[in-house]
Formats: C-alpha cells, sequence, structure tokens
C-alpha cells in the first residue's frame, strides 16, 4: 500500500488501520515504522532504515572520530549528581562498568543454504515434496479413512462417502493452497460462479467430494491412551515438516525469533461488515519460528496453545517473559554450539536468557523494553532516561563480561543487549534525508536483520491459506503448510532451476497447484 494520499474511501482506510492493528500485536518485536524515531515517507519501501557495508566496521581514521565528538561518542565523565553517583555504585555492584573493552565476533562454525543440488528441471512439486513428501501424504490417506470409517461406525453410514486415494488428497490440497493465491471467503467458491470461481480447476473434482474429504480429513485419527499433548492431531506432521527443513536447508549465522504476520489480507478483511469481523473466533494459539535473516528460510516452527492446565499451556505460566523465554528455548534447542546470532524483541529479550544462551555457544542482540522486558540483573541508570537533553546519536554503554547494554538516542531512547558485538565498534544508520546516524555496531546490525523479516512479511505473508477452519489443529496445519510452501519457493529461488523459468511467488504457487491437480507433467526429475 502506498503511503499519503487523501483518497481511498471508508474501506481503504479500515483496511490501513486493521494492517496497524495486525502489526501491533508483535508481542515479539514491538517494532513499527517509528522503530528509531523517524516517520513518513521517508521510511517508505523499508520500515526499517538501510545500512551500509562499509559503516560495519570500526570508525577508523581520527576524522571520522572527531566529527562524531558531539553527537555520537558514549557519554563524558562530566559533572554528575548524588542520585547518578549511587546508581553507577549499585551498577558496578552487580558487575556493570563503564569501562569497555572490544569483543571479538563469534566465530560461524557451519557452512548456510541449501543442501541438495535440485536439477535444472526441477518442478514447483519437487521443491514442495522436500518437506510434505509422498509418505506423509499416503499416512493422510490412511488417517482420514480410518476416522471416516470410525465415524461412521459411530454416527451412522454415509453412502456418499468412498474411502480417499492418493491422487484426490493432492488434488484436496491444491484445493485449498489456491486460496493462498486468490484470496476468497471460502474454498467453496472455487466451484460457485461469482468472482473467486475458479472454473480451470473446478473440473478435477466435484463440489460434494470436496466436502466429503474436507469433513474426514485428519492427520491423527485416534489419541492414544499416552498422549496428553493438545496437538496430537497434527505434532507428527509438524515433527516430519521439522525434518524436512533441516535436512533441506542450513541457516546462515544471523536469525530471528519472532512471531510471523498470518492474518488475513486487511483489505479483503475491510470487505466484512463489524458483525462478521465480531463473529470470527481468535485464535487459540500462538506460531512462533526461528528465521534465517538472510533468505527469510523458515528454520523451525513452535506452536503455543493459549489454553489448558499443562505445562505447554498460558495457565501454567502467566508471566509473558517467562513465558516467551521457554518459546525462545524451545525454537533453539538445536542451534547449541555453531555460534548463532539470534536476533529478538523485546518480550524475549532478557540477561538471564542470554547468560544461559551464551553457555550453549548461542549469541544474542535483542531490543530492550522496561515494560515488556525481563530487567532483572540490570542497571536501573540505564533503564531511566537521564533527565539532561540527548543529542541525535548519542549513546551510553555499559558492560559485564562479554554483555553490553546499551542506550541509544534517536528522537526516544531505544536499549539494546548484546553479547554479539563490541561495543567500541561504530555503525551508522543511513536515512535518506537525515544522512548518517552515529550508533553501536549492535544497533545496526539489530535494524539491518529485523528488515529482512519485515520484507518477509510484506512479500509471503499474503500467501498464506485463507481457509480458516474451527478446529485448533486444522488452523495450525494449514498456517504450516503455508509456511512449508513459502520455504519451498525460497529453495527454488537459490536452485539453478529459478535460472530457467523464474516464477514469481504468485506463479510458483499456481504451477504447484495444478501440479498438484494433475494439471501438469510432474514425473520424477531426479
Amino acid at each position: 500500500m502506498a503511503e499519503g494520499g487523501g483518497g481511498g474511501g471508508p474501506a481503504r482506510r479500515k483496511a490501513l488501520s486493521l494492517l496497524e492493528a495486525a502489526r501491533s500485536r508483535y508481542e515479539s518485536l514491538q517494532i513499527s515504522d517509528d522503530v528509531f524515531g523517524e516517520s513518513g515517507q521517508d521510511s517508505s519501501g523499508n520500515p526499517f532504515y538501510s545500512t551500509s557495508a562499509d559503516s560495519r566496521s570500526a570508525a577508523s581514521s581520527q576524522d571520522e572520530e572527531d566529527d562524531e565528538e558531539d553527537e555520537g561518542r558514549p557519554e563524558g565523565p562530566g559533572p554528575r549528581g548524588r542520585a547518578e553517583e549511587e546508581e553507577e555504585e549499585e551498577a558496578e555492584k552487580g558487575g556493570w562498568t563503564r569501562s569497555l573493552r572490544d569483543v571479538p565476533p563469534p566465530h560461524f562454525k557451519d557452512g548456510s543454504g541449501p543442501t541438495r543440488k535440485m536439477p535444472l528441471t526441477a518442478s514447483a512439486m519437487d521443491f514442495f515434496q522436500l518437506f510434505v513428501p509422498d509418505n506423509v501424504l499416503k499416512n493422510m490417506v490412511v488417517q482420514t479413512n480410518m476416522y471416516a470409517k470410525k465415524y461412521q461406525e459411530r454416527f451412522g453410514s454415509d453412502d456418499a462417502w468412498i474411502d480417499v486415494t492418493l491422487t484426490e488428497m493432492k488434488a484436496f490440497l491444491g484445493y485449498m493452497i489456491s486460496t493462498s493465491i486468490h484470496h476468497c471467503e471460502s474454498v467453496l467458491s472455487i466451484w460457485s460462479s461469482g468472482f473467486y470461481s475458479n472454473k480451470s480447476i473446478a473440473l478435477i473434482m466435484t463440489q460434494s467430494r470436496f466436502e466429503k474429504i474436507l469433513k474426514y480429513f485428519h492427520i491423527v485419527a485416534f489419541r492414544s491412551s499416552q498422549t496428553t499433548h493438545g496437538l496430537y492431531k497434527i505434532q507428527p506432521f509438524l515433527d516430519s515438516l521439522q525434518n524436512g527443513f533441516d535436512s533441506a536447508f542450513r541457516p546462515s549465522q544471523a536469525q530471528v525469533l519472532h512471531e510471523p504476520l498470518i492474518d488475513e489480507d486487511p483489505v479483503f478483511i475491510a470487505t466484512c461488515t463489524e458483525r462478521e469481523l465480531r463473529k470470527r473466533k481468535k485464535r487459540k494459539f500462538s506460531l512462533w519460528v526461528r528465521q534465517c535473516s538472510s533468505t527469510g528460510f523458515i528454520c523451525q516452527i513452535y506452536v503455543h496453545l493459549k489454553e489448558g492446565s499443562g505445562a505447554d499451556g498460558l495457565d501454567a505460566l502467566k508471566n509473558k517473559p517467562q513465558l516467551h523465554s521457554m518459546v525462545a528455548k524451545s525454537l533453539c534447542q538445536n542451534a547449541s554450539g555453531k555460534n548463532y546470532i539470534i536476533f529478538t524483541g523485546p518480550s524475549i529479550t532478557s540477561l538471564n536468557l542470554f547468560e544461559e544462551f551464551e553457555k550453549q555457544g548461542i549469541y544474542c542482540c535483542g531490543l530492550l523494553s522496561t515494560r515488556k522486558s525481563d530487567c532483572t540483573g540490570l542497571p536501573p541508570s540505564m533503564l531511566n532516561n537521564p533527565e539532561t537533553p540527548q543529542s541525535r546519536g548519542q549513546y551510553r554503554i555499559r558492560m559485564k563480561g562479554n554483555m553490553s547494554l546499551i542506550c541509544w538516542y534517536n528522537k526516544g531512547h531505544f536499549r539494546f543487549l548484546t553479547n554479539a558485538y563490541s561495543p567500541v565498534q561504530q555503525g551508522v544508520i543511513i536515512k535518506r534525508k537525515s544522512g548518517e546516524i552515529p550508533c553501536p555496531l549492535a544497533v545496526e546490525a539489530f535494524a539491518a536483520h529485523l528488515s529482512y523479516i519485515c520484507k518477509y512479511d510484506d512479500k509471503y505473508s499474503k500467501y498464506f491459506i485463507s481457509h480458516k477452519p474451527n478446529k485448533t489443529w486444522q488452523q495450525v496445519f494449514w498456517f504450516a503448510i503455508s509456511i512449508a510452501i513459502n520455504n519451498a519457493y525460497i529453495l527454488y529461488k537459490m536452485s539453478e532451476a529459478y535460472h530457467v523459468t523464474r516464477y514469481s511467488r504468485a506463479q510458483f504457487g499456481e504451477r504447484l497447484v495444478k501440479e498438484l491437480l494433475g494439471l501438469e507433467d510432474t514425473s520424477p526429475s531426479h
């Protein structure tokens, strides 16, 4: 959506307000277009500041240091009040000091990128089946037929039902995936005569047959006696999907923990009445991801149920920082020992968590909020805004071991906690109108890597499957399938096959739908 402008009518204004509301729910990031004190058209095209590769090194010349003396240099000794001196003494007792030392960056111990070389003739289906192979689809067939049989034994026979086949299951998925490309209020609109109808694929399967498969569709038909997990009907699929992610791609060193934007297109929602919006049920789960910030590939998914009395339920963890710390640990359980750098939002950032991760060979850089973060162990003098006016680009730093606490000013105070970047290394934030704003390297890195995530949301969130079932496990399933398709496209763009065909994300999705429906030749190419 373009910024500014006075036209568009009530629907457009409503759509924009809904988009803002959706972004404001980013409790993991709490980042807006004004994250570093700027707004308006100056930040068009990227809500984060663009950065320069040349600015990622320390200020090496004396001239540069002299130019930044008044604006970007850490606070000097200067006269201090009694209260500030007492706070400094407290900080010293906690191990925090004003004396800074250079910290070498963590050495990345692993390679990155796709693990398998795909042939030039690889199809969209080939990339999709890296994560959802035929054996998984066959299991869906078996479980769906088992559930249909048990359901009819209990509630009466269904003469219109015949066991589903693998070909029909692929077509069923194809119809659902088509709603991620051509958004419609209901997947059944494919067979209608209205605006969202799709005659090119509607003839593959009748609407009544599709509805029967939708009625009985299952991943796990029955609960075992030992199962207590609320997601038992989807967990085997999530485990299989995770194995596919791990085996197909190695992420880069820099990664981000956050909640991806998975709401419907706000322009589409704007067409609904307020009564219809109120009737929509709120999701009973939150979906978190660990994402490679240089490619957008989602490395790991974590689903947290918002209800329930078990160890994974919100009732057991009323404290949100404690809950988000548990989420972060779950997402990083396979990341130990590789010196990954994890970027976090304020709800996850905490000294205790970062110190625990450092022992596991995981380094962090996080935005800190006195309202949303766990500030235990941090010096109060750095959490309170100074009384004296601050210059743009001015910052204060305290250090404890390898951990740096940064308070940086740019039309507002922004605090960062990191053990991944040296506090003496200089960086800059580059603005089109304001020019270069000095900052510690950690601030620049945070802005640069978080921008990838915003780009991912802008580009890929509109390709989430539109179907919104009432059952929680089904909602999770379709979100997971959507993520798998986005990951498949990212691998496609990094393969040699992309240089042959060069499909856009929408074209890739359309090809996948046709291949699932059997409208395209998908003979094995590898």
